[in-house]
């Protein structure tokens, strides 16, 4: 079942991304996210998903990305239960949705060398989406590209409430970390 909800969402991204019907996409099921919340002295507080999904439209620079917040892991259990239960609301907002260009894409001047580029577009979590820019390092690998990162999200922006016993044990802003290689 979580399987084919996986291939449904790709297959959906796939459709949304489509802006001409011709264009090469390059795609991934097994992209990688990780956040960190750790407050030095405290439990760390950080999980990883590593089965998120991502379209690359190469002639536009279009992009998507899709990751099913009950797929986070984290190294105690019940504070997975509680990230999905308490803070996420993962049973409600089950998917968190990232949607962009990434400026001045050119397939063709990717090399094997890491360069940046700017990814504009709209981050929702929880339900909420805002408007985000994001650096992203992209290099040539087999078959496509890999695109790696990081940006921070403030909790609140997106409604996300952290009660106040543990408010001192979470980061202000939580670093999110992600790699995708994205192939053909």
């Amino acid at each position: 079942m979580k399987k084919r909800l996986i291939n449904f969402f790709v297959l959906l991204l796939i459709i949304v991304t489509n802006t001409d019907g011709f264009g090469q996409k390059l795609i991934t099921k097994t992209g990688t996210i990780k956040f960190q919340a750790t407050v030095p002295s405290y439990e760390e507080v950080a999980a990883e998903n590593k089965s998120v999904s991502a379209v690359l439209e190469q002639s536009s620079g279009d992009f998507a990305a899709l990751v099913l917040i009950k797929g986070f892991r984290f190294k105690v259990a019940l504070m997975e239960e509680h990230f999905n239960e308490n803070y996420m609301e993962s049973e409600k907002f089950s998917k968190a949705t990232l949607k962009g260009k990434i400026e001045n894409f050119d397939s063709s001047k990717i090399t094997n060398t890491p360069q940046n580029f700017i990814l504009k577009g709209d981050l929702t979590i929880h339900g909420k989406t805002k408007p985000v820019i994001v650096t992203v390092k992209i290099s040539k690998a087999a078959n496509g590209v890999n695109a790696i990162g990081s940006f921070e999200v403030k909790p609140e922006d997106y409604d996300i409430e952290i009660p106040g016993l543990v408010r001192k044990k979470i980061a202000d802003k939580i670093k999110i970390s992600y790699n995708f290689l994205l192939i053909k």
